[in-house]
């Protein structure tokens, strides 16, 4: 089993980008790139895939609350897809529904800037969170 992990949060405008480990099961925020979607955001990712040599990178897939896919789901699979085939790495996909709202609601009292500057690096906390409490 993979023991380090990146988890991408993957947004149109920022994205959230999360570490974490399989032995301990911690799991902190990273950063927010605040790129949009496209060369420059992929670039950036595979900077920090270089920085963190993860063994896995686990990605955000957001279903409909029917648990089907839709439009936003595929552009994500395309995403990884390439971002997989460039640095070597495997993609896997978690569940990402209700990770903005866990994470916004842990930021409850924090202040409006400090929350759009973090709260998509906290997503991606939460993502790998429920991926570890999955395995």
């Amino acid at each position: 089993m993979s023991e380090r992990l990146l988890a991408i949060d993957l947004g149109d405008k920022r994205t959230g980008i999360a570490c974490g480990d399989v032995i301990s099961g911690a799991a902190m925020p990273v950063t927010v790139l605040d790129i949009p979607r496209g060369d420059a955001l992929m670039t950036a990712i595979i900077d920090l895939v270089r920085e963190h040599a993860p063994d896995l990178i686990l990605m955000g897939l957001p279903l409909n609350m029917d648990s089907t896919e839709g439009p936003r789901a595929e552009l994500s699979r395309t995403f990884a897809a390439e971002l997989s085939e460039r640095t070597g790495v495997v993609v896997a996909f978690h569940d990402e529904r209700l990770t903005s709202f866990e994470a916004e609601q842990r930021m409850r009292g924090t202040s409006r800037s400090q929350k759009k500057a973090k709260a998509d690096a906290l997503a991606a906390c939460v993502l790998l969170e429920s991926w570890f409490a999955s395995q």
